[in-house]
């Protein structure tokens, strides 16, 4: 869900205790929502939601830039 990789993200980061605090909170704010809109649905945005909204091309730009900073050569070829 996306609860549990938001969770997986954050520990990585800020340790276990602050990550589930962080979705502790998140849970919380979903529910406010929908207690406070009757017409409101909770749907789960799924645990690739992140993966998905990156964009590639700036990614691709920002690990050439980390290559070239660490002295390395980078040519990049579409995978086939």
């Amino acid at each position: 869900t996306f609860l549990s990789a938001r969770y997986r993200r954050l520990v990585t980061r800020r340790g276990k205790r602050k990550a589930l605090v962080a979705v502790a909170r998140s849970i919380l704010v979903i529910i406010w929502h929908l207690l406070a809109d009757p017409t409101a649905r909770y749907h789960d945005l799924g645990a690739d939601f992140h993966d998905r909204r990156i964009n590639t091309t700036r990614r691709t730009n920002s690990l050439v830039r980390q290559l070239e900073s660490l002295g390395h050569t980078v040519t990049l070829q579409p995978a086939t």
